[in-house]
Formats: C-alpha cells, sequence, structure tokens
C-alpha cells in the first residue's frame, strides 16, 4: 500500500467516505424526483458525489431551472440530517493527521457540508461545490485543495469513493485511495482500496510529509 511512498498532504472526499450521508440525500433526492416524473430506481445512483446542479442540468428537463432546483434541493438537505455516521475509523484518523496537512474537497455546497461534517473533525481548507465551475470529474477542486493547502496535487494523496471523484483525483495527478465503506459491493478500481481507516495510520517524517502503513489488526 503505497510502500516507501510519502504524501505532502491528504485530499478526502466528504460524503461515501468521510460521512455516510446515503439516507438523508436518497430521501430528499427521491421527492425531487417523483415530483419531476422520473423512474426513482433508475435515478438515484446518478446523483452521489457530482454537483446538483451539473446532475439536474444533465437531465436538460423542460420548464426546469437547474440553479433554483438546486437550491430547493440544498435547503431540503439542509433540513434532513438523521442518520448521518462517520465511515469506520474516519475521526480518529484525522485526529492523528496534522492539521495543515489534510482538507476536504466535496461536491456538496459548503453550507451543507458544514451541517454534515457535525459527525467528523472540520479542516481548516474546505473546497465546496460553489469554489469551482467544474465540478468533479473535472480536476479543478483536487488541484484547488492542494493549492490552499501550499502544495501540488501531484504530491498528495487523494481518499474518495466514486468513480467521478477517482477521474477527477487522476486528471489532478493525485495518488488515490479508494474507500469501500458504503458500497455493497467493493468497486473495481486499479487503485488501493480498503473498507474503512481503522485499517491504516501514518507516520511522518522530519519536514512532515505523511507516509501509510497498515494497522496491524488488519494484517
Amino acid at each position: 500500500m503505497f510502500a516507501g511512498r510519502k504524501f505532502a498532504a491528504f485530499l478526502f472526499d466528504m460524503d461515501g467516505t468521510l460521512i455516510n450521508s446515503i439516507a438523508s440525500a436518497e430521501r430528499v433526492w427521491s421527492d425531487w424526483a417523483r415530483r419531476q416524473g422520473l423512474d426513482v430506481a433508475a435515478f438515484l445512483p446518478t446523483i452521489h458525489r457530482v454537483r446538483a446542479i451539473e446532475t439536474i442540468t444533465g437531465l436538460a428537463l423542460p420548464g426546469v431551472d437547474p440553479a433554483h432546483e438546486a437550491d430547493l434541493l440544498l435547503k431540503a438537505e439542509a433540513a434532513d440530517l438523521d442518520g448521518i455516521l462517520q465511515i469506520p475509523g474516519a475521526v480518529a484518523f484525522l485526529d492523528a493527521l496534522p492539521p495543515e496537512r489534510w482538507a476536504i474537497v466535496t461536491s456538496a455546497p459548503r453550507e451543507l457540508a458544514l451541517l454534515r461534517m457535525k459527525a467528523v473533525p472540520v479542516p481548516a481548507v474546505i473546497v465546496a461545490a460553489e469554489d469551482v465551475s467544474r465540478g468533479k470529474p473535472a480536476p479543478d477542486c483536487f488541484r484547488l485543495g492542494a493549492e490552499r493547502l501550499g502544495f501540488d496535487a501531484r504530491d498528495c494523496l487523494v481518499f474518495e469513493d466514486a468513480p467521478a471523484g477517482i477521474a477527477a483525483a487522476e486528471a489532478a495527478g493525485a495518488a488515490v485511495m479508494v474507500i469501500n465503506a458504503t458500497h455493497q459491493h467493493p468497486l473495481q478500481t486499479q487503485h488501493a482500496a480498503i473498507a474503512g481507516y481503522d485499517m491504516i495510520g501514518i507516520t511522518l517524517d522530519e519536514d512532515g510529509w505523511i507516509a501509510l502503513e497498515p494497522q496491524r489488526s488488519a494484517a
């Protein structure tokens, strides 16, 4: 698992990577999809880990203003925070990291991200939906997150759980760790993958660069 490699910083997606907010999001989006006359079961898999405005724009629904609908969805999601939990081991893992060496890079709007992150530590650097003009799978968000920490994305490790985010990290030149905690079946990927953060720990060198190490319990 990245044997012998060290990273300047870690960049974390939020939903599905640090927290599990699937139940909340799917309740809100299911209601919205029914109002639009969509096939809810077919539609729900498309909503995760991408910006709401891009999901709605891609549907090209007649008479629907994507910006207005995305704002309504934000308000509905902000009002429904039931059942949001940390991914196993996430809090302890984040607490072990130097605060200046990690950031959250999410497709959620900042307001919603801050509400949902009550389940986990909040970093000094957050890149949210409104901080970039192109969402995942474009690399802009991860490049910006690295830049705000003072590093190049190519020296960072991205923690992701979804194809769009993985593609964004790859395009940014970052290394990728896939989190499978919320997947019914592990994501098929060429990258290293774990089910939760209790499987890994960290060590720091004298310059603050971070190396991953397997936990003994996971051996």
